[in-house]
């Protein structure tokens, strides 16, 4: 779809440096390369649009193979003979404070580009997103001068100690539903740990990754230490993932594209990988839990960033006996959510990324439909312009309809009716996904037996969406491997090394 003003007038050529609501103009929209934004090579640019209305925000450099060449020769170069690695953890982790004061001195501006490029609400980009992140580089700063390894006593007159060194140059491709987070969670903890690091944004939201840039190398990052690529997943993505010189790739997003990510990676240099991908995670609602804590545990469980959430509770599972009672309760919820201009004062629910997911998801409502699921409440786009989609909720779902099996990413509510805990269990594990899961029950055997029980990374006792920067996050089965957050994230990109050297006169052995 051609982006046009509000008088019609074609918005193609319009400035990349337009002013927006608040007066922040858009700064950065070139490549950044070697600590320098630079034009793409072959000249090519795309477009930011935004969701809100669907008009061009700004024309952006596009990366290419060559430019991704480009990059991880900075990287490498910077890597091999550059300061960044041969820093001590201490100064590493001075470096990534300074950059989380910066982050914190342009919370306001930061938060303003994300719900521009990506429509969520700005309390969410101001208050959770930018203060989440800044709170990640913060920690992994103070990781990054307590990696330590063992020391090995052997049979004989041998000692082993063992050593985490970082991979050297991390390739890193993150998806557009937390830009400024994602973003940081890759970069602050491949920085810790040593290495240097070629990333690309999602296409549809590069605008704060490019801001971060400008902010790491003010606050000290080394030249080529980080480079950031915007451009397409088929292009400037596969570029990353097959490239012969990046040590290993981190991917969040689809599983679809995850099996694309290992599959170059195997193909190319056989580089280690990190995905953090899908969900259709369970929300269990036990007959002993608040009904109305249920319900807005459950509104927030799925409709918190419009549905585009890996971790969404997209399958609210509800015992029989409570079961009417819970979904009058959630419609009525449900319809009171305001939706509109997410830059507005009390909007909770702004515009899906883009018109392909915009209507990706309006598919999968009519999928529901077409399936027998009994449409309640929403389930249609709102306005002229942008790509709003009111929150959804079904009932009568059966587990083998794809809304209860598909990741929608998407504002709809799937409620499914269950009898027994062992009946629960059993159809929560039938989904080729395992991100997350949450019960809500008085039942303390009821609930450490679910969370026991669950082949999730995460599961939720009584809360939903409860994340902290010193917890480990990651995924089972098919919503990919690898673990971010707390030290896990450090360690995750770093290698460890044994190292065996003879005792000579030992007095004891």
């Amino acid at each position: 779809m051609a982006p046009h003003s509000k008088d019609g007038h074609d918005m193609h050529a319009a400035a990349a440096t337009n002013i927006q609501p608040a007066g922040f103009p858009i700064k950065y929209t070139k490549l950044f390369i070697d600590g320098e934004f630079v034009d793409a090579i072959s000249g090519k640019t795309f477009q930011s649009l935004n969701p809100s209305t669907g008009e061009l925000l700004a024309t952006v450099a596009e990366a290419d193979v060559a430019d991704v060449n480009k990059a991880v020769k900075a990287a490498r170069k910077a890597f091999e003979e550059g300061p960044w690695p041969r820093l001590s953890g201490y100064e590493r982790g001075r470096i990534l404070h300074k950059f989380a004061d910066l982050l914190e001195q342009n919370e306001d501006e930061l938060a303003h580009l994300e719900t521009l490029d990506n429509g969520k609400p700005l309390f969410n980009s101001r208050y959770m997103d930018v203060v989440s992140g800044v709170k990640y580089v913060r920690m992994v700063a103070g990781w990054a001068d307590k990696v330590t390894g063992q020391t090995f006593k052997l049979d004989g007159p041998y000692q082993g100690i063992s050593v985490y060194e970082p991979y050297g140059v991390i390739g890193a491709i993150i998806p557009w539903n937390f830009p400024i987070l994602m973003f940081i969670v890759k970069v602050a903890s491949s920085l810790a740990a040593g290495n240097s690091i070629v990333i690309k944004p999602a296409e549809q939201t590069p605008l704060t990754a490019l801001y971060m840039a400008a902010l790491a190398k003010q606050a000290g990052v080394s030249d080529g230490a980080l480079n950031v690529v915007p451009g397409f997943g088929p292009i400037a993505g596969a570029s990353i993932a097959s490239h012969m010189d990046i040590d290993k790739v981190g991917f969040m997003g689809s599983t679809h594209v995850g099996r694309l990510i290992m599959e170059a990676a195997a193909k190319s240099n056989l580089k280690p990988v990190s995905l953090e991908l899908g969900g259709k995670s369970p929300l269990v609602i036990c007959e002993d839990a608040d009904l109305d804590t249920a319900v807005e545990i459950a509104n927030g469980s799925l409709f918190f960033n419009m549905g585009q959430c890996c971790t969404a509770g997209s399958r609210t599972f509800v015992q029989e006996s409570i079961y009417e009672a819970f979904v009058n309760k959630a419609i009525e919820k449900a319809k009171k959510i305001v939706i509109g201009d997410p830059f507005k004062v009390g909007v909770e629910h702004g515009p899906q990324v883009d018109e392909k997911q915009f209507k990706k998801t309006l598919d999968y409502i009519e999928s529901g439909k077409a399936e027998g699921a009994r449409l309640l409440t929403g389930g249609h786009s709102v306005g002229k312009q942008g790509y709003f989609i009111e929150p959804t909720i079904f009932t009568d779902v059966k587990d083998d309809m794809k809304i209860a099996t598909d990741e929608i990413f998407g504002p709809v509510m799937s409620i499914l009716k269950f009898k027994t805990l062992d009946e629960l269990i059993k159809r929560a594990n039938d989904s080729k996904y395992g991100l997350a899961a949450s019960i809500l029950t008085k039942d303390i055997d009821v609930a450490h037996k679910f969370a026991r029980s669950l082949r999730v990374g995460t599961v939720w006792i009584n809360c939903y969406h409860v994340y902290d920067q010193s917890v480990p996050f990651g995924g089972y089965k098919m919503s990919g491997f690898g673990r971010e957050h707390g030290l896990a994230s450090l360690l995750s990109h770093m290698q460890l090394k044994s190292i065996i050297y003879p005792l000579k006169d030992s007095p004891w052995l």
